[in-house]
């Protein structure tokens, strides 16, 4: 009993001194912080690779916990981009009547690079979105409207050979048969297999809505059978991806295909487009979409590839996280590794082990991309190839490419110009403004 007793008032005796301890241990509150941040000085010169143990703002500490690293030049998930113009393919003196268009990721086969397009050869050039009421069946709304899938080879990324169509639209009512559009690119076992929206009704006529489909085939040169049905299903009315899967994407990632796809909430111009996630076991499915979606908040067409042991993406245009490269290793839950500037418009990386990376990512460090309107004029809308290069590659390091202060001409600035209602905007503010004074 006595010994009992003893013990109590041990244990008591210490909580009663952890108390007072922690009572005369006050939290440090911001006069401490500064007084503690003049006591170590000021932030080094030289700047530490990992994070000091001092006080430091939120700005500070991000470049830390954020990034890889404080340097962006030094951060493998940060790059510039150099464009090239590609030799090879026609576009009929850019009268608007052929179009090139969201190229798939580049993929080498037969000591070739292959990559594969959505074409639009018609007579007329298209009417426009906002027109679709025009659109016949020789008339194309948009400038994916009437569209097929072909392909292309090089031997060496600048110079194209066309090798003709892949997939052609097919009978009506069957999935695609007003347009197939926005191929990528899936290797599974020995088998090839290409998904791509499948469009059922002129876009712009309801919006731009549409599921994915998918061909296969035991070469990459065909030829290839069409499932002809839906493989990644449409969200249930009323939710963000209800009308439409749009720029599917596929990777093999921890066994299992991981396709990756856009949609947009509501409708142009007042739209946000995010990106979700829908998994396989097998290329046909079925695919199972992931609980989290959409996985990633903001970027219009984005490209994906393995690094490391997760998935890295390029996230351009549309959103607040728009002109981002971002990582998740789980290929699920993304955040931000850098900000960058001119990201390429519906790249296409190559991505030589976007199917076999097993938890080893390498990077990519070149694709195709597309410039449209190209003809800036859109009486003759159409859209152009072209090769994009960057460092985003734990195998290269280019210092150019890793460069912050890229210097571009000016043209590309006034490129960017007011329109005249904006000018006359300006105007009138300003006659109202200097009025006053």
């Amino acid at each position: 009993m006595r010994l009992l007793k003893s013990i109590s008032t041990v244990i008591i005796s210490v909580a009663l001194f952890s108390c007072a301890k922690q009572e005369s241990t006050p939290k440090k509150n911001g006069t401490q912080q500064k007084e503690n941040t003049e006591q170590l000085g000021g932030f080094p010169w030289d700047i530490p690779q990992s994070m000091p143990d001092r006080p430091l703002s939120k700005a500070m500490e991000r470049l830390y916990t954020d990034y890889k690293t404080p340097r962006p030049e030094d951060n493998e998930l940060f790059t510039s981009f150099a464009y090239t113009q590609l030799k090879g393919f026609d576009y009929n003196g850019g009268d608007g009547t052929i179009s090139r268009r969201d190229p798939s990721k580049v993929i080498i086969e037969k000591g070739k690079y292959y990559v594969w397009y959505t074409k639009r050869h018609t007579k007329y050039p298209p009417v426009g979105y906002g027109n679709a009421h025009l659109s016949t069946d020789e008339i194309p709304s948009a400038d994916w409207d009437l569209g097929e899938i072909w392909y292309a080879t090089s031997e060496d990324g600048f110079t194209w050979e066309e090798q003709g169509v892949a997939v052609s639209r097919p009978a009506k009512p069957i999935v695609g048969w007003r347009s197939v559009a926005t191929p990528d690119i899936l290797k599974f076992k020995g088998k090839y297999y290409l998904y791509y929206q499948g469009f059922m009704e002129a876009s712009g006529k309801k919006g731009d809505h549409c599921p994915v489909t998918v061909s296969y085939a035991d070469s990459p040169d065909g030829p290839w059978k069409s499932l002809n049905k839906i493989v990644v299903e449409n969200g249930a009315p009323g939710t963000w991806d209800q009308f439409s899967i749009h720029d599917p994407y596929p990777l093999v990632y921890k066994g299992k295909i991981y396709l990756y796809y856009k949609a947009a909430f509501g409708d142009r111009p007042d739209y946000l487009c995010v990106n979700g996630l829908a998994i396989a076991d097998s290329p046909l499915g079925p695919f199972k979409k992931h609980p989290l979606n959409p996985v990633l908040n903001s970027g219009h067409e984005t490209a994906y590839f393995p690094f490391e042991e997760g998935i890295a993406t390029i996230a351009i245009r549309n959103g607040n996280e728009a002109n981002t490269i971002q990582y998740a290793p789980d290929g699920v839950n993304f955040s931000i590794a850098s900000v960058t500037a001119l990201l390429p418009i519906a790249a296409g990386p190559c991505v030589p082990d976007a199917f076999d990376s097993n938890g080893n990512g390498r990077g990519i460090t070149w694709g195709l991309s597309h410039f449209d309107n190209a003809a800036d004029n859109w009486s003759k809308d159409h859209t152009i190839l072209a090769r994009f290069d960057c460092d985003l590659s734990l195998d290269v390091k280019d210092l150019k490419l890793k460069q912050t202060q890229t210097k571009f001409k000016k043209e590309v600035f006034f490129s960017k110009s007011l329109s005249k209602n904006q000018i006359e905007r300006i105007h009138t503010n300003n006659a109202k403004i200097l009025s006053s004074k």
